[in-house]
């Protein structure tokens, strides 16, 4: 009996090392969830943040990055302090570059345009505007209505249109965009985020996304902040495919 349990702890013990191995992998960015193809998806990105603080974008740039979102603005008042710094900087190195701003569900659209717009410059061959739809604080628990986030949301993108003349994108989790965007906005591109698995939307909703946040945990060369990952995206298809979807050259 004695020698029977051995046996089955030496396994045991080895699992259990195994296990903690993968989580201790998984949560420092050594191994992810997902790691979609280059062959599959040759157009891959990130999105930054002043969280990423100073970026040395020559560095980042050439580590096959073809194109970076950068965070300008929140709410109706919030600018990100790396903003700035971040947008001449990206513009040099050649990549294709954006800038998103993160809605806010108490805080009108116009306003919320207004400063967007009084932050991100018109820059030739610029990606659209993208408006990063997701859940923050108490609205996990206690998230608005479609009807109220319809009414902030319709008219943000109406004022981003109107000023760049480019269709916003917006960004969501897979629950924002079911209670929030499925079965509208179907003018606007969608970049999802699902970091476990391949992204699906709800059965009776056939679109296409258009960009992947894929991982919340890449570690690339080139940025000095407190936070150690970066975001990593991939576009839905070539990079042809890329340049004539944004009308860029």
């Amino acid at each position: 009996m004695k020698k029977a349990l051995k046996i089955v702890m030496i396994p045991m013990s080895v699992l259990i090392l195994l296990a903690a191995s993968i989580i201790f992998m998984l949560s420092n960015g050594i191994i992810w969830f997902n790691n979609p193809s280059q062959s599959s998806y040759p157009v891959r990105g990130v999105d930054v943040s002043h969280y990423q603080n100073e970026i040395d974008w020559k560095t980042l740039a050439s580590q096959d990055i073809d194109f970076a979102f950068i965070k300008a603005t929140e709410g109706s008042g919030t600018v990100d302090e790396c903003f700035e710094y971040n947008w001449s900087e990206a513009m040099k190195t050649g990549i294709y570059t954006g800038a998103y701003h993160f809605f806010s569900y108490d805080s009108s659209g116009v306003t919320q345009a207004e400063n967007y717009i009084n932050t991100v410059p018109v820059t030739e061959n610029m990606l659209p505007p993208v408006i990063d739809v997701e859940f923050y604080g108490d609205k996990f628990s206690n998230p608005p209505s479609r009807e109220e986030v319809d009414n902030i949301l319709n008219d943000m993108i109406e004022k981003l249109e109107e000023h760049y003349g480019m269709t916003p994108i917006i960004y969501a989790t897979e629950k924002s965009y079911a209670m929030f965007i499925s079965g509208g906005y179907e003018d606007n591109p969608i970049w999802i985020r699902n970091v476990i698995q391949p992204p699906s939307f709800p059965e009776d909703d056939d679109r296409e996304w258009t960009f992947w946040q894929y991982s919340n945990k890449g570690r690339l060369k080139g940025y000095s902040g407190d936070e150690k990952f970066i975001d990593m995206n991939v576009f839905n298809g070539s990079m042809e495919n890329f340049k004539t979807f944004f009308n860029l050259v």
